[in-house]
C-alpha cells in the first residue's frame, strides 16, 4: 500500500511538471546581498547613494522570484503570456508603486498612496519590505512583422540601468536610474519591428500623481500619459541607438507637464569592449519647492544627466568596468537624502512620519552630483571550477565609488555625514537560480 501511495504522488508530480512543460511556464529567480564600508559614516546612510544605501551594514538586497510564459515573438500564430514577480529586500521600497506621493508635488496637499505594494509587510524594520514590481499579460499578434503587447505592470523599458540585479555590472546604481528616470509603469506597451534594423515602441501609463511614473492600480486612474521610442541596431549587431521618454499631465489634479527622454548608445568596440553613453533630461511643471534654497515656491523643476560606462572582459568569467556620471538636480526637486527616508514617508494620524528614520533629517537642495564606480564580476564558481551546479552563475562583484555634490547656485551642502564627498567600498554577490 505505501507503494501505490508514492506511486501516485510521483504520477501526479509528473503530470504537473509535464503539464508545466507543456504550457511553457517558467520559474526562476535571484538572490543579491552585500554590504558597503563607508569610511565617513559610523552608522546610518551613504547620503543620496542609493541601493547600497546601509553604511557598514549587511544588506539583503533583492530576494526575486518569478513565474512567466514567454511568449514566442515569430511565426504566423498569436500567442499569449505573461509575468509576475515578487521581491523581499532592502531595494523593495526603490521599486514598489510609489507613483502617488504623500503631498501632490504642486499644491502640497495631502494624498492617500496607492495600495498596490506600499503596506505588504515589515515597516517596523525599517529597511525591508515587498514590492510587486511586475504583473502583466502579454500577447503576440501576427500583424506585419508581429506585434508584441504588454498589460498591467511592468518595468520601464527605457534607460540603461535597471532594478534587477542580474542586470547591472555594478552594485550601487546611477543617480540617474534612482532619480532621473522611471522604474515601473502601469499601463499597455506596444512592441513592432520595422525590419531588422528599427524596433519602435509606444503606449499608454496611467496610475500615477508624477506624470505616469511608477504607477499603482488604485489611484490616478484617470491620469493617462504616453510612453515611446525607438531602437536602431546596426547590421553586425554591434551598436544600438535607443530613444525614448515620456510625456503626461502630472496627475488628475494637475495639467502641468510632467515628462523626459533618454538616449543610450551602445557600441561594441571590440567583442570584449563594450561602451555605453546615456542621458537623460527631465521636466516637472508647476512644483512646490521645499528645500534650503527654495521655501514654499512654486516653479518648473527640471534635471539631466551624462553617464558613460565601459567594460572589458578579461577572460570569460573575469570582467572590469568603469561608471562615471554628472548629474544636475537644477532645482532641488528630485534627489532627496536619504532617499530611503523620503520614499518612506507617509501621512500618520494627521502626521508627517517616516518608517526608515527621522523626516526631519532629509535635505535636498539644487546641485551637481559626480560620481565614479569602478569595479569587478567575477564567476567564482566557474572560474574554481566547482562542480556544484547551484553555484555555477555566482557573480561576485567588489566596487569601489567615489561621489562629491556642489551645490548648485545655492548655500554649500553636504549630505555626505556633513560632507560635500565620500568614498565607499562595496562587495556583493548575485545568485541567478
Amino acid at each position: 500500500m505505501p507503494f501505490i501511495v508514492l506511486h501516485c504522488d510521483n504520477l501526479r508530480a509528473n503530470n504537473l511538471i509535464n503539464f508545466i512543460k507543456e504550457k511553457r511556464i517558467e520559474f526562476g529567480g535571484w538572490l543579491n546581498a552585500g554590504a558597503t564600508f563607508n569610511p565617513s559614516q559610523i552608522d546610518g546612510y551613504n547620503g543620496p547613494v542609493v541601493f547600497n544605501d546601509q553604511a557598514n551594514k549587511f544588506q539583503l538586497n533583492q530576494f526575486n522570484v518569478f513565474m512567466q510564459r514567454p511568449v514566442v515573438s515569430t511565426g504566423e500564430s498569436w500567442d499569449v503570456g505573461g509575468r509576475f514577480d515578487f521581491l523581499f529586500g532592502t531595494d523593495a521600497i526603490f521599486t514598489q508603486a510609489f507613483g502617488v506621493p504623500p503631498f501632490d508635488v504642486n499644491t502640497g496637499e495631502p494624498l492617500s498612496r496607492s495600495n498596490w505594494d506600499l503596506d505588504l509587510c515589515c515597516s517596523s524594520t525599517r529597511t525591508y519590505g515587498i514590492a510587486l514590481p511586475q504583473a502583466y499579460l502579454e500577447t503576440y499578434a501576427p500583424i506585419g512583422n508581429g506585434i508584441n503587447i504588454k498589460l498591467g505592470h511592468f518595468y520601464t523599458p527605457t534607460g540603461f540601468e535597471t532594478v534587477p540585479a542580474p542586470n547591472n555590472f555594478f552594485y550601487s546604481r546611477a543617480y540617474t536610474l534612482n532619480i532621473g528616470e522611471p522604474f515601473t509603469h502601469t499601463g499597455f506597451l506596444v512592441n513592432y519591428n520595422l525590419n531588422e534594423n528599427w524596433l519602435i515602441m509606444g503606449g499608454g501609463i496611467t496610475g500615477s500623481a508624477m506624470g505616469g511614473w511608477d504607477g499603482g492600480w488604485d489611484k490616478e486612474l484617470g491620469n493617462w500619459g504616453g510612453i515611446g521610442g525607438f531602437t536602431w541596431t546596426s547590421d553586425n549587431h554591434a551598436t544600438t541607438f535607443h530613444l525614448s521618454g515620456t510625456y503626461s499631465e502630472t496627475s488628475t489634479h494637475s495639467s502641468e507637464l510632467w515628462g523626459f527622454y533618454n538616449i543610450v548608445l551602445q557600441h561594441k568596440i571590440t567583442p570584449k569592449t563594450l561602451l555605453v553613453l546615456h542621458h537623460v533630461y527631465g521636466h516637472a511643471g508647476g512644483v512646490l519647492l521645499n528645500n534650503l534654497k527654495y521655501t514654499n515656491v512654486v516653479k518648473d523643476a527640471e534635471w539631466y544627466s551624462f553617464i558613460m560606462h565601459l567594460y572589458y572582459d578579461l577572460t570569460d568569467n573575469l570582467s572590469v568596468g568603469i561608471r562615471g556620471e554628472w548629474y544636475r538636480d537644477a532645482d532641488g526637486f528630485r534627489n532627496p537624502s536619504p532617499f530611503r527616508v523620503a520614499a518612506a514617508t507617509n501621512i500618520v494620524d494627521g502626521r508627517v512620519a517616516s518608517f526608515a528614520g527621522d523626516i526631519n533629517s532629509v535635505t535636498v537642495t539644487p546641485a551637481d552630483y559626480y560620481a565614479v564606480t569602478i569595479g569587478m564580476n567575477w564567476k567564482a564558481a566557474k572560474a574554481l571550477k566547482l562542480k556544484w551546479d547551484a553555484l555555477r552563475k555566482l557573480n561576485i562583484r567588489p566596487n569601489i565609488r567615489y561621489d562629491r555634490v556642489d551645490a548648485y547656485k545655492a548655500p554649500a551642502y553636504r549630505p555626505f555625514a556633513g560632507n560635500k564627498d565620500q568614498i565607499l567600498f562595496s562587495l556583493d554577490f548575485l545568485l541567478p537560480f
